[in-house]
């Protein structure tokens, strides 16, 4: 059963740093694609980052330069650094298992005050 498990979330003040993490379970993490993605409230799911097995990431252009997606093979765990944050960076965050959006943990929320 894939199991997707984030933590790390919590309110912080406009400039500060977060550090989420996923822990992964149930599938061949080190050989998969992991997403994360986050959805605002009353809007839809928005791409992140995301990261290959070998290592490629991709982010957001409104993160770019802010995010940074990195994986633990050993420990099957990936995370998300988050610096610099803004308002517009509130919302539940949710590592994905590949692409698909159905495949995804509970989320962790990220709010940021100005």
């Amino acid at each position: 059963e894939v199991r997707l498990v984030e933590s790390g979330g919590g309110l912080v003040q406009t400039g500060g740093s977060l550090r989420l993490s996923c822990a992964a379970s149930g599938f061949t993490f080190g050989a998969t694609y992991m997403t994360w993605i986050r959805q605002a409230p009353g809007k839809g799911f928005e791409k992140v980052a995301n990261i290959s097995p070998s290592g490629t990431t991709f982010y957001g252009d409104d993160v770019k330069g802010r995010f940074t997606v990195s994986r633990d093979k050993a420990k099957s765990m990936l995370y998300l650094q988050l610096n610099d944050l803004r308002t517009e960076d509130t919302a539940m965050y949710y590592c994905v298992k590949g692409t698909n959006y159905a495949v995804r943990g509970q989320g962790t929320q990220v709010t940021v005050s100005s």
